[in-house]
């Protein structure tokens, strides 16, 4: 029997993604007041990439709070999110390079929907570059492309692409040869929520938020993650345990089935 692709998210949850992404805005203003309880960093470089036609502008708020923990950040400077373009896989190559040789240690990549497909794929290439990878409702395990509704506005510019992402995305793959953490939500509105699950492993783990896919960037939630992320020391690497005060904002996480997997057997 053909496999069965776990659909895009519902209509409702798509249609109200701008008003929940502003009311996650809110609550990032309303817990400014709390940024002080944020674990700091050792101020190592952060990359931050942004997703499908967006530009560094999205991504404003999450690296500058990053920058008041003391980290390194940095935009990608590719201008608009067009997809696997020559100016996108040149401008991340040379990004990368330029800011291991600047700052002599590895980078935390952060990816934001597209933007963390990309760090997964800049990890593989580059991982004595790359410190850890974070990705943010990132769909790195897409199968199908009713599972985005993105899509469309993605084929759009098909024509530019010199890199074509094939379905199911990371077939086979071996787990990243960095930590990885995959952020996602469950009431996410652009990307099922099945498709951006990683395989549980030594390093690799999903946390779960309540966020829409376009306020995952300034959900306070999200934000403590990443920072706790961030803030662990240069080779070490443990699963991500909340405070007891926030363990409600923090859904438990679900466990991809083999049906979610790219190399699943069919059923």
């Amino acid at each position: 029997m053909a496999r069965q692709h776990t659909g895009g998210p519902a209509l409702p949850l798509y249609l109200s993604e701008p008003g929940r992404a502003l009311a996650d805005y809110g609550m990032y203003l309303a817990a400014r007041p709390f940024e002080s309880l944020l674990p700091h960093g050792d101020g190592h470089p952060v990359l931050v990439l942004p997703g499908l036609l967006a530009d560094d502008t999205s991504t404003r708020v999450l690296r500058t709070v990053l920058r008041r923990l003391d980290y390194r950040v940095h935009g990608w400077r590719c201008g608009r999110n067009f997809g696997p373009t020559a100016r996108a896989f040149r401008g991340m190559r040379d990004r990368i390079d330029d800011l291991h040789d600047r700052y002599g240690r590895p980078i935390s990549l952060i990816g934001w929907s597209l933007g963390g497909i990309y760090a997964r794929a800049l990890a593989r290439r580059t991982p004595d570059a790359v410190r850890q990878v974070i990705t943010l409702g990132s769909p790195f395990r897409l199968s199908s492309q009713d599972q985005s509704r993105a899509a469309r506005a993605y084929e759009r510019y098909a024509h530019l692409h010199v890199e074509h992402l094939d379905l199911p995305l990371e077939r086979g793959a071996a787990p990243l040869p960095v930590p990885a953490t995959s952020i996602y939500s469950h009431f996410d509105g652009i990307v099922a929520w099945q498709a951006c699950l990683d395989t549980p492993g030594e390093r690799a783990e999903n946390i779960a938020v309540m966020a829409s896919h376009l306020g995952l960037g300034h959900h306070p939630a999200a934000i403590w993650a990443i920072a706790d992320r961030l803030a662990q020391p240069e080779g070490t690497w443990a699963p991500f345990r909340p405070p007891l005060f926030l363990r409600p904002a923090f859904p438990r996480p679900a466990a991809p089935t083999p049906r979610d997997l790219p190399d699943a057997p069919a059923a």
